[in-house]
C-alpha cells in the first residue's frame, strides 16, 4: 500500500468506534414538527431529506472516496424509530469490556431529555412487544428462536448493476412514468402507490443533495489548499460528487463513489444492521477499469488506491449497537458488507477479471475487519483465481470465504428465479442467497433445533427453568421406539416454527405500515414498477429466511438415542435424560461411552449422516413454502453466525456428551471434536445434504498453518474445495491458526490486536471476542492433514 493508504488504514484501525446521536436528534426534531402531516412513506422520505441536508459531513485530508456514516470516521448512528436505546444502554455500550463504543456523557443526557421521551412507546420495538403473544415470548425467552426484527430493520440488501447504468435523475424519470400509469378508476391502492412513488422521488432528491454538499465542501477546501496535488484531488472530488449519484457514473472513480453514496443513503435512511452490500463489485467495476486503462486515464496502481480508499470507508462504518439485554453482550463491529468476486455473468460466462485480482490484493494488504470478501467458484472459474484466493486464505484472517456459484444459482432457480437473474445474484451477509438488485430477502432470526429436541425429551418443559413452553408431546415412557420419539420431535418442531412464522408475518406488516424505506425501494427492481415499498412486496422477488442452528449437535444426540437407547438397549431413555439433567455430574462413565462409541456426523458415516438428512428434511418440510403476506416465500438457511454460542447458553447438557451451556455446533459444521477423520470425511458427510433446497449453508474448517504450506498446500486446498462443490456444497471457509497462538493472544491481547479469525459468516479480531466465542473457536477441530 502507498503512504496515503497506510495513513488512512492506521486511522481506521486505531480509531475507537463511537456513537453519534446526531441522526437521532434530527429525526426526533423532524417528527415532533411533522409527524402526522403526511403519509407514512412521504414522512419517511422527508426525514431522509432532512438528514441529508443537515447531518454533519466530513472529508479527510487523504480521502479520495468521500462521505462517512456519522460526523467522523468510525462513528455510528442510532435509530430510535426502530429501537430506542435507554440511557442505561448507552452507558453499557460505553463501558462494556469488549466491542465498546465511545459515548459522550453529555450525549446520554441529551438522549434522556429529548430522544427517549418522544420515541418510548413509538419505536418499532416498543410497538411490536406491546402486541406479541405470550406463547411466542415463552419460546423466545427459552432460547428456541431469535427474531431479527425486534432489534432492527429486516433484510439483507444487495445492489445489482442498475446503479452503474442509471443516476437518480434517471430513476426519477422512471418514477414519473410509473405515476402516469396508475389506474385511479380501478385500482383501490392507486393512492397508496402514488404516495410511495412520491416518497421515492423525494428520496432521489435527498441523495443528490447529500452528494452536492460534499462537492461544495471539497470546492471550499480546494480554494484554501496550498498543495497543488491535493488541490487537484479536491477539485476532482467535487467534480465526481456533482455528477454522481445524480447521473450514471462514467469512470472507475465515479463508479466507486456512486456505490458509496447509495450505501450510505440506505444505512442512513433506516438500516439498523442490514448487511448492505455491493454484490458483484468486480463485475460492476470491470468495464470502467478496462475503459480507463484503454484510454490511458487509469492504471492498475491508481485503481488499487481508489479501491483501498473505498475499503477503508466500509471499515469506518461499524454496526449499529443493540439495545436491552443484548447491549450488555459483546457483539461485533462488523456490519456484514460482503463483496462477491468471480462467479458467472448474466450470460453464463466466467465473471472473473483483473479487478477480481485487485480486490484480493487489497483484502490481503489491508487486513481490516470489513468489508467481507467471498469468492464465487463455478465450474468455469479459472484455477489461477481459486489458487490466488487460497493464498489469501493461508494468511489466516478467515477471508475470503468460498461459495459454489453453480449451487447458488440452482438454489435460486429452484424457488422461481430465471437463470439469468440467478447468475446476477449471489450471497450476502454470512451465506444468504439472493437475487441482487431484484429481491428483498428478509432474515427472521435463528431456530434452535437442539433446544426443540430438549423440549421433546421433557414433554414441552424447559428443563433450565421448569416452565412449560412447548407442546406436551408425551412423557418418556410413551416413546416405545425411536420412531415415536422422532414423531414427537417433528410435532414440537412444527409447533415452534408455526408460532415463529405467525409473529414474523405480524412484524413484516408492522414494517410495511410504519417503517417503509423509499430510498432503498428506488434501487431495487420492481418497487417503482409496482409502486410498492421494499418491505411491502415491491421487489421482483421476495424471500423470507429462517436460519436453522445446531445440525451437528442434534444429529449426534439422535444418533446416541437411536443406537444406544432403542437399538442396542445399552442405556434406558430415562437414565440418559437424567444424566443430561444432571449435566453429566456423576455420569462420566456414561458420557465417555456415548462420546466414544457413537457414530457422529462429519465422519462420512452413513448411520449418523442419514440422521442428519432426516433432520434436514424435517426442517425443510416445516419451513419451506410457508406463507408470508407476500405468498409462499419462506425458506431455510443452515447457519448460526454466533447464535450457536447464545443458544448453547440456553441449552442443557445434550445426549451426545456435550455439557450444559456450552456452544452448539455452528452452521452445518460437525460438533466440536466429533469430526475425527479429517476434512475430506467432513465434506463427504455434508455432501449428503441436499443443499439446493436451502438458501445457504455454512461450513467452518480449521487448519494448522503447516497444512497449507507451499504450493502443495494451496493445491490440496483447491482440490478440497472443488471436491466439496462437486458434491453439491454451498459454502466453506477456513481458520488457519494454531491453538498456541490463540492461547497466547488471550494472555497478551495487546500483542495480537490485529489477529483476525473466522467466527461465523464473518471474520473478527480475536481479542475483541468474549471468552465464550474465543473458546468456541479454540474448540474447533484443528485439521493436521487433508
Amino acid at each position: 500500500m502507498n503512504e496515503r493508504i497506510a495513513r488512512l488504514r492506521k486511522e481506521s484501525f486505531e480509531t475507537r468506534p463511537s456513537i453519534s446521536i446526531e441522526r437521532a436528534l434530527l429525526t426526533t426534531e423532524f417528527y415532533l414538527e411533522n409527524g402526522g402531516k403526511y403519509s407514512v412513506p412521504v414522512t419517511r422520505a422527508l426525514n431522509f431529506r432532512n438528514l441529508c441536508e443537515k447531518k454533519e459531513i466530513y472529508i479527510g485530508p487523504d480521502d479520495l472516496i468521500v462521505a462517512e456514516r456519522g460526523p467522523r470516521p468510525k462513528s455510528v448512528s442510532t435509530f430510535p424509530e426502530l429501537n430506542c436505546h435507554s440511557a442505561e444502554d448507552l452507558e453499557i455500550l460505553n463501558s462494556r469490556p469488549m466491542t465498546n463504543y465511545a459515548v459522550d456523557p453529555k450525549d446520554i443526557d441529551v438522549y434522556r431529555e429529548k430522544v427517549i421521551p418522544y420515541w418510548r412507546g413509538r419505536s418499532m420495538r416498543d410497538r411490536a412487544f406491546a402486541q406479541i403473544p405470550r406463547e411466542w415470548m415463552d419460546l423466545y425467552e427459552a432460547g428456541c428462536f431469535t427474531e431479527f426484527m425486534e432489534q432492527r430493520a429486516p433484510g439483507h440488501t444487495v445492489m445489482g448493476g442498475q446503479i452503474y447504468r442509471l443516476g437518480m435523475e434517471d430513476f426519477q424519470a422512471k418514477i414519473a412514468e410509473a405515476q402516469t400509469k396508475l389506474d385511479w378508476l380501478n385500482d383501490p391502492h392507486a393512492n397508496e402507490r402514488n404516495e410511495e412513488l412520491k416518497a421515492m422521488s423525494i428520496s432521489c432528491d435527498a441523495a443528490i443533495l447529500f452528494a452536492r454538499r460534499h462537492a461544495e465542501l471539497a470546492e471550499k477546501m480546494a480554494a484554501s489548499e496550498t498543495n497543488p496535488v491535493r488541490k487537484a484531488e479536491l477539485e476532482k472530488i467535487a467534480s465526481v460528487c456533482r455528477w454522481v449519484p445524480a447521473h450514471a457514473p462514467r469512470d472507475f472513480w465515479e463508479a466507486l463513489q456512486m456505490y458509496w453514496f447509495v450505501h450510505l443513503g440506505t444505512i442512513t435512511e433506516l438500516n439498523g444492521w442490514d448487511a448492505m452490500s455491493p454484490g458483484h463489485l468486480d463485475q460492476h467495476l470491470a468495464p470502467f477499469y478496462e475503459k480507463g486503462v484503454a484510454e490511458g486515464t487509469l492504471d492498475r496502481e491508481k485503481a488499487k488506491e481508489l479501491l483501498s480508499c473505498f475499503w477503508i470507508k466500509v471499515n469506518n462504518t461499524p454496526a449499529p449497537p443493540k439495545v436491552g439485554v443484548t447491549a450488555a453482550e459483546s457483539g461485533t463491529y462488523n456490519d456484514f458488507t460482503q463483496i462477491n468476486l468471480g462467479g458467472l455473468k448474466r450470460d453464463g460466462s466466467d465473471g472473473t477479471s483483473e479487478v477480481s485480482y485487485l480486490v484480493l490484493e487489497v483484502l490481503d494488504e489491508l487486513q481490516l475487519l470489513q468489508p467481507q470478501v467471498s469468492v464465487q467458484i463455478s465450474g468455469r472459474t479459472p484455477e489461477r483465481f481459486l489458487k490466488a484466493a487460497g493464498k489469501v486464505i493461508r494468511r489466516g484472517s478467515g477471508y475470503p470465504s468460498v461459495f459454489n456459484a453453480d449451487m447458488v444459482i440452482q438454489e435460486q432457480v429452484r424457488v422461481g428465479k430465471t437463470p439469468e437473474d440467478a447468475r446476477e445474484g449471489g450471497t450476502s451477509g454470512c451465506v444468504e442467497t439472493g437475487c441482487f438488485g431484484r429481491e428483498a430477502y428478509l432474515l427472521h432470526g435463528y431456530l434452535n433445533t437442539p433446544k426443540i429436541l430438549e423440549l421433546t425429551l421433557h414433554n414441552g418443559v424447559d428443563p433450565l427453568t421448569g416452565k412449560q413452553v412447548g407442546l406436551r408431546t408425551g412423557d418418556l415412557a410413551s416413546f416405545r421406539d425411536f420412531e415415536d420419539l422422532y414423531a414427537a420431535f417433528v410435532k414440537q418442531l412444527n409447533h415452534v416454527v408455526d408460532v415463529k412464522i405467525r409473529n414474523d408475518n405480524f412484524l413484516q406488516r408492522m414494517f410495511a405500515a410504519y417503517a417503509p424505506a423509499p430510498f432503498l425501494s428506488v434501487l431495487v427492481e420492481g418497487c417503482i414498477e409496482n409502486g410498492r415499498d421494499y418491505y411491502d412486496g415491491g421487489p421482483k422477488y421476495n424471500s423470507d429466511y429462517i436460519q436453522c442452528c445446531g445440525i451437528g449437535t442434534i444429529t449426534d444426540s439422535l444418533s446416541v438415542l437411536k443406537k444406544h437407547v432403542f437399538e442396542d438397549r445399552k442405556v434406558a431413555l430415562a437414565d440418559l435424560v437424567k444424566a443430561c439433567d444432571d449435566n453429566w455430574q456423576g455420569h462420566e462413565e456414561l458420557r465417555q461411552f456415548v462420546w466414544n462409541k457413537t457414530p457422529f456426523f462429519g465422519n462420512d458415516d452413513d448411520y449418523a449422516d442419514s440422521l442428519m438428512q432426516r433432520v434436514y428434511a424435517s426442517l425443510f418440510e416445516a419451513i419451506d413454502g410457508k406463507h408470508s403476506p407476500k405468498g409462499p416465500t419462506y425458506h431455510l438457511n443452515m447457519l448460526s453466525t454466533t447464535c450457536h454460542v447464545y443458544f448453547g447458553k440456553k441449552l442443557g447438557a445434550t445426549p451426545n456428551g456435550r455439557f450444559a451451556l456450552l456452544p452448539e455446533s455452528d452452521g452445518t459444521s460437525p460438533s466440536h471434536g466429533a469430526d475425527r477423520h479429517g476434512p475430506t470425511a467432513v465434506v463427504k458427510s455434508l455432501g449428503k445434504m441436499d443443499q439446493v433446497k436451502s438458501g445457504g449453508t455454512l461450513l467452518n474448517q480449521r487448519f494448522l498453518p503447516s497444512v497449507l504450506a507451499g504450493e502443495e498446500g494451496i493445491e490440496k486446498l483447491a482440490q478440497l474445495i472443488r471436491t466439496y462443490f462437486r458434491m453439491g456444497g454451498h459454502h466453506i471457509q477456513f481458520n488457519v491458526v494454531d491453538s498456541a497462538t490463540l492461547r497466547d493472544a488471550q494472555k497478551s491481547p495487546d500483542q495480537y490486536r490485529d489477529l483476525l479469525v473466522r467466527v461465523a459468516g464473518y471474520s473478527d479480531y480475536f481479542v475483541d471476542l468474549d471468552q465464550y466465542h474465543q473458546e468456541e473457536i479454540i474448540a474447533r477441530t484443528a485439521q493436521e492433514e487433508f
